[in-house]
C-alpha cells in the first residue's frame, strides 16, 4: 500500500498547490477527498488491464448487491468471486481488497442455499418480472448456524483475542462482540473495503476520527488495538441508542440512520421487523455475528449485558 500512500500525498499537494497555506488537517481532508474519486483506478493500476476492468466491474456489482435488499442476488456473483479473488490477493496493492473478500465469500455461499431453498417468484406472462424472494430471518439464521456450527476457530484470532476482549471489557462492552472481527476481516487488520472501511473492525474514516483515531499520516484502523477500542466504544453508544444488540450491530453495518429510519417507517422496535428491508450485507452479517458468538462463546446474542 505504500505506492497508494505516495500517491495519494502527491496529489492532495498538487490538489492544494494553489492556495498559500496548507495545513495538516486541509492536507489530511484532501487526500481523502482524492481517494473517494480515484481509489479504484490507481489501486487497480497495478493489474493486468483485462483483470483491471474484470476486477473493477465485480466490485461494482458487489457493493450495488451488498447493498441492495434482496439477498438472493448475492448468489449469482459467486463465481466470479472465485476468479476474481486469486486476482486481488496477487498484488500488494489489492491484497487488502482480497482480505476484505474473503471474508465475505461466505455471504455469497449462504445466498446460494437460501436460492436453493426458498422458491423463486412465480412469473406471469406479461407481466414485469417480480423481484426475488425474501427468505424469513429464522431461514437466514439457521443457514448461519449451521455454516458456523463446524468452523474451527480461526489461528489469525489467536494472537488477539485475549487483549481485544479485555479492551471491550475496559469499555464495558460485552468481550464476546471482540468476534465481530472474525465476520469483518477474518482478524486482518490490513483489510479494506471498496467503500473505505478498514482494518479488522472495518471502520468507515468518520466513524474511526469520531472515536479518536488517526487515518493520516499512518492508519490507526490498521492497529488492532485502537480499532478494538474505537469499535467498542462504537457498539456501546449504538446499545445505548438502540436498547438490543442486534439492532447495534446492523446500525454498526448499515449506519445508525438506516436502522432508525427503517424502525420509524416500519413501525417496528426489534431487528426482526426491519431485518428483510435492511441492506443485504446487513441481513447477512448480523446473523453470522450471531452464530459466531453462539459458536465461539456459547452464548447468544440476545443474552449479551
Amino acid at each position: 500500500m505504500k505506492l497508494l500512500a505516495t500517491l495519494l500525498l502527491l496529489s492532495a499537494v498538487t490538489a492544494l498547490g494553489q492556495t498559500n497555506e496548507i495545513t495538516a488537517d486541509d492536507l489530511m481532508q484532501s487526500a481523502q477527498q482524492w481517494a473517494n474519486d480515484n481509489l479504484d483506478p490507481n489501486v487497480l493500476r497495478a493489474l493486468q488491464n483485462t483483470d483491471q476492468e474484470k476486477v473493477r466491474q465485480f466490485l461494482d456489482s458487489l457493493q450495488t448487491n451488498l447493498q441492495g435488499e434482496y439477498i438472493i442476488n448475492l448468489a449469482q456473483l459467486r463465481d466470479t468471486a472465485k476468479t476474481v479473488l486469486p486476482i486481488l490477493d496477487s498484488y500488494e496493492e489489492t491484497a487488502p481488497y482480497a482480505a476484505w473478500l474473503k471474508a465475505r465469500m461466505d455471504y455469497l455461499d449462504a445466498a446460494e442455499e437460501l436460492r436453493v431453498l426458498i422458491h423463486p417468484s412465480r412469473t406471469i406472462p406479461g407481466q414485469p418480472t417480480p423481484p426475488p424472494p425474501k427468505p424469513r430471518v429464522d431461514q437466514v439464521r439457521e443457514i448461519w448456524i449451521k455454516k458456523i456450527s463446524a468452523r474451527p476457530l480461526p489461528a489469525e484470532a489467536k494472537p488477539y483475542i485475549k487483549e481485544l476482549k479485555s479492551i471491550f471489557a475496559q469499555e464495558k462492552v460485552p468481550p464476546q462482540l471482540v468476534w465481530v472481527a472474525e465476520v469483518e476481516s477474518s482478524f486482518n487488520p490490513n483489510a479494506c473495503s471498496p467503500a473505505g472501511a478498514a482494518g479488522m473492525f472495518q471502520l468507515m474514516p468518520d466513524t474511526a476520527r469520531r472515536y479518536g483515531l488517526r487515518t493520516w499520516p499512518f492508519d490507526q484502523r490498521e492497529q488492532p488495538e485502537p480499532s478494538a477500542r474505537a469499535a467498542a466504544v462504537y457498539l456501546g453508544k449504538l446499545h445505548e441508542k438502540f436498547k438490543d444488540w442486534r439492532l447495534a450491530l446492523a446500525a454498526y453495518n448499515s449506519g445508525e440512520g438506516t436502522v432508525q429510519n427503517l424502525l420509524k417507517h416500519h413501525k417496528a422496535a426489534s431487528y426482526d421487523g426491519i431485518a428483510s428491508h435492511l441492506p443485504a450485507e446487513t441481513q447477512m452479517f448480523v446473523p453470522k455475528v450471531e452464530a459466531t458468538i453462539l459458536k465461539r462463546e456459547g452464548v447468544e446474542v440476545s443474552e449479551l449485558r
